[in-house]
């Protein structure tokens, strides 16, 4: 189905209204489909903690009404004349960046996240048209087709839903920081991210220990790949893994003692950041300094690292476990999330929306 000019699209979404209102049904206009774009139906939708902070303003003020949601997987419904990479009834999937400058340099080399104008984030963020962007917890939406992903045949779009933010904010690190046979990775924290990197770091052929604050999901973590399970809650487990790691992912949002955690990484090794805590966080410097250790961070990936990313998926059979759920219960899912009580990621099935 080629563009005919119609004009904007009306779809169902669920919106955030404020921070304290429960989020409600709504509709919103979805653009007409330009020369390069791609309209997708969407199937899925993940629920990602981002989705709770931006919708809560738990990271700064946010413009309401806002409908979330960047873990989105759907079919092909319409494309544009000059769109040579899709057709209609592809598999396909859209994440966190919907556009970018596409002309400094981390752009040109595929760090589309990295991008030095700022990329255009799924939602909350504005558009090239100067409308705000709005996510996934909708019908349908249109993306330039050079920020859609395919989704390989062997992944069903329920889970790999959760793999176009979870995934790739998981699998960046691991590949930049050369995970691999002979490393030793620690997970902190098995969530909704923290279940996938045990699988993607498992799978480059690392040796990955789980980091939990009890034993209550070990099961599950050596299931997923892990070769050790340690309970930070026990006292005496951060004395007895004392600089063990070459490489420490911390998955999870909320506050850490970060010099207790630094002190499990070994000379020369990396503590990565890729949950992002309401507040700083201090570090102490004798934490860094006396085993040459460092301290980072990670922001998802580009277009064609995510792709690799889901190709990886698909070779190592590796999905994100989830609990599938009706718009109606979003905001049950917000508060199971913070306390910790999903395994591993909520994903909504969009045709409740009708």
């Amino acid at each position: 189905m080629a563009w005919n000019g119609v004009v904007p699209t009306t779809v169902k979404a669920y919106a955030a209204t404020s921070a304290t209102e429960p989020l409600t049904p709504t509709t919103i206009e979805r653009r007409d489909v330009g020369p390069r774009d791609v309209r997708i139906d969407i199937a899925y939708c993940g629920v990602c903690h981002s989705d709770i902070h931006t919708a809560r303003g738990e990271w700064g003020p946010t413009n309401y009404p806002i409908v979330l949601g960047h873990e989105i997987t759907g079919v092909v419904a319409e494309v544009g004349p000059e769109v040579t990479r899709f057709r209609v009834g592809d598999r396909v999937g859209v994440g966190c960046l919907v556009d970018s400058c596409r002309e400094c340099e981390y752009c040109r080399r595929g760090d589309e996240q990295y991008c030095a104008e700022g990329y255009v984030e799924t939602y909350s963020s504005t558009g090239r048209d100067g409308l705000p962007t709005q996510g996934g917890y909708s019908r349908a939406i249109v993306v330039t087709e050079d920020f859609v992903l395919r989704i390989p045949d062997a992944i069903p779009l329920d889970v790999a839903a959760p793999l176009l933010c979870a995934g790739i904010t998981v699998y960046s690190p691991l590949r930049h920081w050369n995970a691999g046979p002979g490393t030793r990775v620690a997970v902190v924290g098995l969530g909704g991210l923290g279940h996938v990197a045990v699988q993607v770091a498992a799978a480059m052929g690392a040796e990955v220990t789980v980091l939990s604050q009890s034993l209550a999901k070990q099961e599950d973590g050596l299931r997923l790949g892990a070769t050790h399970y340690a309970a930070t809650g026990d006292p005496d487990t951060l004395s007895r893994l004392a600089a063990s790691f070459d490489l420490v992912i911390n998955t999870v949002s909320a506050a850490i003692d970060v010099d207790a955690y630094l002190s499990l990484v070994a000379v020369d090794g990396t503590m990565v950041n890729v949950g992002i805590p309401e507040h700083p966080l201090p570090v102490n410097m004798f934490s860094l300094v006396m085993r040459r250790v460092s301290y980072a961070g990670s922001n998802i990936g580009g277009i064609r690292e995510t792709q690799e990313m889901l190709d990886f998926c698909a070779e190592h059979g590796i999905a994100a476990v989830i609990e599938t759920i009706s718009a109606q219960q979003i905001d049950e899912a917000f508060d199971r999330v913070v306390a910790s009580g999903v395994r591993y990621r909520f994903v909504i099935d969009t045709a409740t929306l009708d």
